[in-house]
């Protein structure tokens, strides 16, 4: 046999066994990471929420899709806590595409009666020592009790309510209008966002 065709059969037995090698590993960690994603959205449920829900909110959820929610309008999922049969709240996220470097993802939670819970950073990409004060600070608990009326939406220097940071007003202003409409959202389809059954939902 030539020497080629030996090579290549050789190569092919290497690629077959890497191949199952690889499936193997994969569907061994599968359930592992699954369960460990699981466990970090409940830790920051946890964290927004208001105390005292029985339920599983990362299981009893409700999908909706609206630029509110972010500028692609891509499904966002609302986590609903409970105790029982009542409603304790909400928590979902809402994208602010207008930070000074990009995307701020915002895990905001609602209570029934419209007033913000908890607003927390997901994720972001904004300038260390000016943006991110966003998270470095307790900035984000400006929101917590505001509703739609109780309030002026925008930074003090738009006129509103919040402050912003020195040296960089962009990121408070975008993470502000990110949460108003998260709010407005959520006032708007409160009744379909609380609805018994779990499943999707789109306006």
């Amino acid at each position: 046999m030539p020497d080629f065709l030996k090579m290549g059969i050789v190569l092919m037995l290497v690629g077959m066994v890497a191949t199952a090698v690889l499936a193997m590993t994969e569907s061994a960690t599968r359930a592992p990471i699954a369960e460990a994603k699981r466990q970090e959205t409940l830790r920051i449920l946890k964290s927004v929420l208001p105390e005292g829900f029985d339920n599983e909110p990362d299981v009893d959820t409700v999908t909706f899709a609206d630029k509110r929610l972010n500028r692609r309008e891509k499904p966002v999922t609302f986590y609903r806590g409970r105790k029982g049969a009542t409603n304790l709240g909400v928590a979902f996220v809402v994208t602010a595409p207008d930070g000074y470097s990009g995307d701020i993802e915002l895990m905001m939670s609602v209570n029934p009666d419209g007033s913000i819970n908890l607003v927390q950073v997901v994720s972001h990409a904004e300038t260390p020592g000016l943006g991110d004060k966003i998270v470095k600070t307790d900035w984000p608990l400006a929101f917590k009790g505001k509703t739609q009326e109780n309030v002026k939406w925008g930074v003090k220097k738009d006129g509103g309510d919040f402050d912003q940071f020195a040296g960089a007003t962009i990121t408070p202003r975008a993470v502000v209008a990110a949460v108003k409409r998260g709010l407005d959202f959520f006032v708007e389809k409160k009744e379909a966002i609380f609805q018994p059954a779990t499943g999707e939902k789109k306006p």
